[in-house]
């Protein structure tokens, strides 16, 4: 059974930095593709930032490209989400995500759809 369990989620001002963790069990992170999505009050979950299995390939949503940076700790099977120059915009409950399913097409990587196992969410509040 796959469970993900993010943390380092908290209250930060604006040109902090928080860095989020997603522990995995049930799974090794190194050998499935692990994704990190938000998702503000009203809206939509929306893709932040991807790593593929292996972790060749990282993707990332433009509105955090240069702030943001998704790594693997293959030694704590966790992947990580380091947040630099926080904006109150990016104030949401970030979850990370797996999937089982191979995925041939990088936009595959940025629709929630994609992934089937899911963590209950950190809450990151950015203050102007």
């Amino acid at each position: 059974q796959v469970q993900l369990v993010e943390s380092g989620g908290g209250l930060v001002q604006a040109g902090g930095s928080l860095r989020l963790s997603c522990a995995a069990s049930g799974r090794t992170v190194n050998s499935y593709d692990m994704g990190w999505f938000r998702q503000a009050p009203g809206k939509e979950r929306e893709f932040v930032a991807a790593i593929s299995r292996g972790g060749l390939n990282t993707y990332y949503a433009d509105s955090v490209k240069g702030r943001f940076t998704i790594s693997r700790d293959n030694a704590k099977n966790t992947v990580n989400l380091q947040m630099n120059t926080l904006r109150p915009e990016d104030t949401a409950v970030y979850y990370c995500a797996t999937s089982d399913r191979l995925k041939y097409y990088v936009s595959s990587y940025y629709y929630p759809r994609e992934y089937e196992y899911w963590g209950q969410g950190t809450q990151v509040t950015v203050s102007s």
